[in-house]
C-alpha cells in the first residue's frame, strides 16, 4: 500500500519544485514549465495543472499567499510551499533517485535531484547504481542459464536488449555522478546564478 508521498503525481512534483525556487500564481507556473520544455514529460494542459495546484492546496502542500489583478486579466492566486509540501518534495526525490522499478518518474527526481545537497544526490545515485548493477547481473545470468538449459537465444531476445539498457544506464550514471561530483558544476537553487536572462524568463513568465 502506498503513502500520501509516493501518490504524488509527477505534475505535482514539478508544481511544488518550481514553489521551492519561489512563490508563483498557477499561469507563472505553466509558463516556466513550457519554456524549461517540461512537456518532455508531464502533460502541460491548463486545466491538468490548475487541478493538480487544488489538490495539492487541499493536501496542505501548498497555500495562498495573496492574489492580484492586472488590467482586464483575470484574478491571480499566488501560492506558497508550505513545510508539508518541502517535505513531501524531497521525501519523493529522495526515493524515486533510488528505485530502478519506474524510469518515467526517476526522469522527474533527476531533473529536480538539484533541489537536494550535493553529497546526498551523490549518495543516492551511487544506491541506485548497486540496483542496476544487480538487476544486470540477474538478467545476464538468467539468459546464460536459460541458454544452457537448452533455451535458444531468439527466445530471449529482449532480455538481452534489457541488459544492455541497463549496462548503459550505469555507464551513464558513472558519467553523471562524476559531474554532479566536479567543484566546478553549480548545484542547488541556491547557487544558481540571478542572471539578467533567469530575470527575464520569471518576468515574461508573470505577465
Amino acid at each position: 500500500m502506498t503513502d500520501a508521498v509516493s501518490r504524488l503525481t509527477p505534475t505535482a512534483i514539478m508544481l511544488l519544485a518550481l514553489l521551492h525556487e519561489d512563490d508563483m500564481h498557477t499561469y507563472e507556473m505553466v509558463r516556466l514549465l513550457r519554456e524549461r520544455r517540461a512537456d518532455r514529460m508531464i502533460a502541460l494542459t491548463h486545466g491538468t495543472i490548475y487541478h493538480t495546484v487544488a489538490r495539492l492546496e487541499r493536501q496542505g502542500h501548498i497555500a495562498e499567499v495573496g492574489s492580484d489583478r492586472a488590467g482586464n486579466r483575470p484574478e491571480r492566486t499566488t501560492y506558497t510551499l508550505t513545510d508539508a509540501g518541502d517535505t513531501a518534495l524531497l521525501v519523493w526525490i529522495r526515493r524515486e533517485l533510488v528505485s530502478i522499478d519506474d524510469p518515467e518518474r526517476f526522469r522527474i527526481a533527476l531533473t529536480e535531484a538539484h533541489n537536494l545537497g550535493r553529497d546526498e544526490v551523490i549518495a543516492l545515485l551511487d544506491a541506485r547504481r548497486e540496483g542496476l548493477a544487480a538487476s544486470l547481473n540477474a538478467h545476464r545470468s538468467a539468459r546464460e542459464t536459460a541458454i544452457a538449459h537448452g533455451s535458444h537465444p531468439q527466445f530471449l531476445i529482449e532480455v538481452h536488449r534489457q541488459a544492455a539498457l541497463l549496462a548503459a544506464d550505469i555507464a551513464w550514471l558513472d558519467e553523471a555522478v562524476e559531474f554532479i561530483r566536479r567543484p566546478d558544476t553549480v548545484w542547488g537553487v541556491v547557487d544558481i546564478p540571478v542572471t539578467d536572462r533567469y530575470l527575464a524568463q520569471r518576468e515574461s513568465a508573470r505577465t
